[in-house]
């Protein structure tokens, strides 16, 4: 049985991009994991850790266990505490983005099913992903026109 710690476990995957600096692991992985996923995300003040997207099949859940993160819904914004957990349900009421607006680092586990496939929908940007029930990526961009059903069919 393998153990991580969350609060001082090893931060081994980041992104580096301004605005997005994030340390994370993923725990879910590391931990042996199949049924429910689990990312940790430190970020350092004025950061966002992804983009404000929602799942078109999986739940998530947040869970913060360090600082005071910014929580972004439909409904708006809200400063969380640490030991508060949110449910984000599938599709767009459960769109969803968390940013450190304040002066110490934050630290949010993610928690999430691991339903395959999946569609997330980035809906600040208008992207939307794919992927198979393998994990591979189906398509990511922009919708185009409609098309007919039988568009192209002999």
């Amino acid at each position: 049985m393998k153990v991580f710690n969350l609060y001082n476990g090893d931060l081994d995957n980041s992104t580096e991009r301004e605005g997005w600096n994030v340390r994370a692991a993923k725990v879910g992985e590391y931990i042996g994991g199949e049924l429910i996923g689990a990312g940790l995300y430190e970020a350092q003040p004025g950061n966002k850790v992804w983009p404000y997207h929602t799942h078109h099949a999986n739940e998530e859940w947040l869970l913060v266990v360090r600082g005071r993160p910014t929580l972004r819904t439909p409904e708006g914004e809200r400063q969380l505490d640490e030991g508060d957990v949110v449910c984000f349900p599938r599709g767009r009421a459960g769109a969803h983005q968390v940013w450190n607006g304040s002066d110490s680092p934050i630290r949010v586990l993610m928690l999430s099913t691991l339903v395959t496939p999946d569609i997330v929908e980035y809906l600040d940007t208008g992207k939307v992903g794919a992927r198979s029930v393998a994990g591979e990526s189906i398509m990511f961009g922009r919708p185009g026109p409609e098309l007919d059903y039988w568009e192209g069919e002999e």
